[in-house]
């Protein structure tokens, strides 16, 4: 059993008073804010307020606001999205003809979507909670056991091994601590299988992994079938273990070696905790970072999610398992009978059950562990795809609204996560309203160009200005939006299953470690340029229209202008959707720690700058060294985490001499032994510090016009690349028609060669009539 809390939870009734709080001064501010949107004013009045608040919040925007002065922040951006959407619900709304009205309700139910989601963040985000580690106790007997689990499935074994490795390093009492690899690849019935394949491969792969295992120390459990997924997985590993806490590590998921030092403390003060989740940190970017350039230099998609979002849930005690790099109590969940099997995203869905039950939850905002991202926008979308079903299940199937349990604030932040990722319908009906007025000619925003700079205008730049309060550091202007129209057109059809039939969906297990032996148009692109060619046509269109139609002028400016945005987008999603080459198996982040290199019987010191488990970039200050590409060298070098010293085998890839006069070798390890691998694990991932670091260089703010200009200049100069392979690949396919073509008509004007032919006598006379 766990041993009693070394701290008393004296924090906690202090936070549920906060949160009370919070509560009341929320609805009060709703309510006045209600009032003052709703109060008839003058225009040029709305103008001037407008522009008073707007200038506060710019002068503000930069501080690092908390408390008293962050509330007031958010409450004067929020008047002026409030009284837009008052302005726009009663003025510019107003029966045309069916079309136009279906049009204009329908793109009113957009914004709206776009408004609710907006509150719903401000709400989460009003104080996010930022937690520190807690201190272990010295004495070992009083920490709980922990096992830690890494499901997997049809992973690359060497990807696998290297979680393991590292789950071994992990710092804890040898004693309490166990690793289980829970191989679902090679179920009992996958190594019976009636197709010879399949159970070939299955019973190889389970013989390659329990050699592995039993070389690394590593428990190794499969199952009879794949019922259930990763959940079952987990669920049956669940009953034939008993460690006190469990860690679920996805199989590219590896630990730092701090992990169970910076986690369990939490556990040990408060004795209702169910989960210690922390960020999903990626050494490789995900194919629209890959694609447009921007990994390392702009912080990642998911940073907003790990970075900003989750420390607002946590405040109100609803920061949810996110499948991975999660600390879970064990006797937790078996009370709700394991991880839950309901819906496809069955970490959300056991957080939910576990928080209705009244236990916390605790998000840690610290990397520690490193993966990987899907290497091709198709696994990418497959990925998001089964986020958003999973979510759409559990709005439908376990409505955090309705769930019993719940507190208010954790039924507003469970509704702000399931909530978010209904924006394939209103982000496709953004991109097509311009054109449904340019081209169509429906009336679908009934305003002049005065109430358009007074309401709406204050109301983008002023949401504009909140969110970069909430997630500036974390996530810069547009690139949500552009996020949203890749996924918005693939997401659509899976979320309307959803919605016909709530249990449908399947788990499907998003590909890792691909690697991309030469560039290519994405085969998902074709619904983009369809898009792309309406809006230009549609921009071609708003030009002849201004001067057919000058009394429609108002209109007309402000549709064209928010078509030239949507082009922006577009532009953006041409340039991620041209896929570029990728040849690395494993990924080199930044690194520090000195070394010596030896070379024959030369050596010299060397500074690490770059590092993976497949080699290293060192450089070389001062250097007389005679190197060629091929050469084998020794690398030594202590390893602090493993204290002990070290001598790898290498062998030179490469040398570069850079304009600063420093020399630049790029090495591949050699392991000669299981030893060996193990220290250059530890050497490339036991160090959580270097991912903060990593976090830290990218997590900066960047105004919104930098931002975007960031994004375009990536966006077109990919979108060119791409643009070109399409002439390209549009030429080839052009010149082999045309070759098939006239390979046909020489191959039917040429004699029929007799010889060939098994004819009768009596058909002699047709066939040289044929020839004649």
């Amino acid at each position: 059993m766990m041993k009693e809390p070394l701290l008393d939870d004296t924090s906690a009734d202090a936070s549920t008073h906060k949160k009370k709080m919070a509560i009341i001064i929320g609805s009060v501010a709703g309510g006045t804010l209600l009032y003052l949107s709703a109060l008839p004013v003058h225009l040029e009045t709305q103008m001037a307020v407008a522009t008073l608040i707007l200038g506060l919040l710019a002068i503000t925007r930069r501080r690092e606001l908390r408390g008293s002065q962050r509330l007031a922040f958010l409450f004067l951006g929020v008047y002026l999205s409030m009284r837009y959407f008052i302005w726009r619900g009663t003025t510019t709304l107003s029966y045309v003809d069916p079309l136009s009205t279906i049009a204009a309700l329908l793109l009113f139910a957009a914004e709206c979507y776009g408004g609710i989601t907006y509150l719903l963040g401000v709400f989460v985000n009003l104080d996010p909670l930022r937690r520190e580690p807690v201190p272990l106790p010295e004495d070992p007997d009083k920490l709980p056991s922990v096992d830690v689990f890494i499901p997997s499935y049809n992973e690359d074994p060497e990807l696998v091994a290297v979680t393991l490795m590292a789950s071994r390093q992990i710092r804890y009492p040898e004693a309490k601590l166990n690793v289980y690899l829970l191989d679902d690849g090679s179920t009992a019935e996958k190594r019976s299988s009636k197709n010879p394949d399949v159970a070939f491969r299955a019973r190889q792969r389970s013989a390659s992994l329990q050699r592995l295992c039993s070389d690394l120390g590593v428990h190794y459990l499969t199952r009879s079938c794949n019922e259930h997924a990763k959940a079952g997985n987990i669920n049956a590993a669940l009953k034939r273990t008993d460690g006190e806490l469990v860690l679920i590590l996805d199989a590219d998921h590896v630990p730092s070696q701090d992990f169970l030092q910076e986690t369990v403390g939490w556990f040990l003060r408060d004795p209702r905790l169910f989960l210690v989740q922390t960020p999903h940190f990626f050494q490789s970017p995900d194919p629209i970072e890959k694609n447009l350039g921007t990994f390392q230099r702009m912080p990642s998609e998911n940073q907003m999610f790990y970075g900003a979002i989750q420390l607002g849930l946590d405040f109100w005690n609803a920061s949810f398992f996110c499948g991975s790099a999660g600390l879970l109590k064990r006797s937790c969940l078996e009370e709700v009978g394991g991880v839950a099997t309901t819906t496809i995203t069955e970490d959300a869905e056991t957080a939910v059950a576990l928080h209705a039950r009244g236990y916390r939850s605790a998000y840690l905002r610290k990397p520690m562990v490193a993966g990987l991202q899907p290497e091709t926008f198709a696994g990418f979308v497959q990925q998001r795809l089964r986020w958003a079903q999973g979510m759409a299940q559990l709005f439908l199937l376990k409505n955090p609204l309705t769930m019993r349990g719940l507190s208010p604030g954790q039924r507003v932040c469970y509704m702000s996560s399931s909530w978010f990722w209904f924006f394939p319908l209103p982000r496709l009906i953004f991109l097509l309203a311009p054109a449904v007025y340019l081209l169509g000619g429906l009336k679908i925003y009934n305003a002049n160009l005065e109430g358009f700079l007074a309401y709406a205008v204050p109301h983008l730049i002023a949401s504009v200005l909140v969110s970069d309060l909430l997630y500036g550091r974390m996530r810069w202007f547009a690139v949500s939006e552009l996020y949203e129209v890749l996924l918005s057109l693939f997401c659509l059809r899976g979320l309307a299953s959803v919605f016909v039939n709530p249990r449908s969906p399947k788990f499907l297990v998003t590909p890792k470690g691909e690697t991309l032996a030469q560039s290519f148009i994405s085969p998902l692109s074709t619904p983009f340029y369809l898009l792309f060619l309406l809006t230009v046509t549609s921009l071609i269109a708003g030009a002849f229209r201004l001067q057919a139609a000058p009394v429609d002028m108002d209109a007309t400016v402000i549709t064209m202008g928010w078509a030239v945005f949507n082009l922006l987008l577009l532009v953006g999603a041409l340039g991620a959707l041209f896929e570029r080459r990728q040849l690395r198996r494993s990924w080199r982040m930044p690194a520090t720690g000195r070394a010596r290199l030896t070379v024959g019987k030369a050596s010299v010191p060397v500074r690490f700058k770059e590092i993976s488990t497949g080699g290293a970039s060192l450089v070389v200050e001062k250097s007389t060294l005679a190197l060629r590409c091929g050469a084998p060298a020794l690398l030594e070098l202590e390893i602090s985490l493993l204290r002990q010293k070290m001598r790898l085998n290498v062998v030179i890839r490469r040398q570069v001499t850079r304009s600063n006069g420093e020399n630049e070798i790029g090495l591949e390890f050699r392991p000669g032994s299981l030893a060996e691998r193990a220290a250059i694990v530890a050497l490339a991932y036991g160090d959580s510090n270097r991912w903060e670091s990593a976090v830290s260089a990218v997590c900066r703010p960047l105004g919104p016009f930098r931002s975007a200009l960031f994004l375009l200049t990536g966006g077109a100069k990919n979108a060119a690349s791409h643009a070109t392979a399409l002439v390209s690949a549009s030429w080839g396919a052009l010149r082999q028609l045309f070759q098939e073509k006239l390979g046909r008509r020489t191959e039917r004007s040429r004699p029929i060669d007799e010889r060939h032919l098994r004819v009768d006598s009596k058909d002699q006379p047709q066939i040289q009539a044929a020839q004649s």
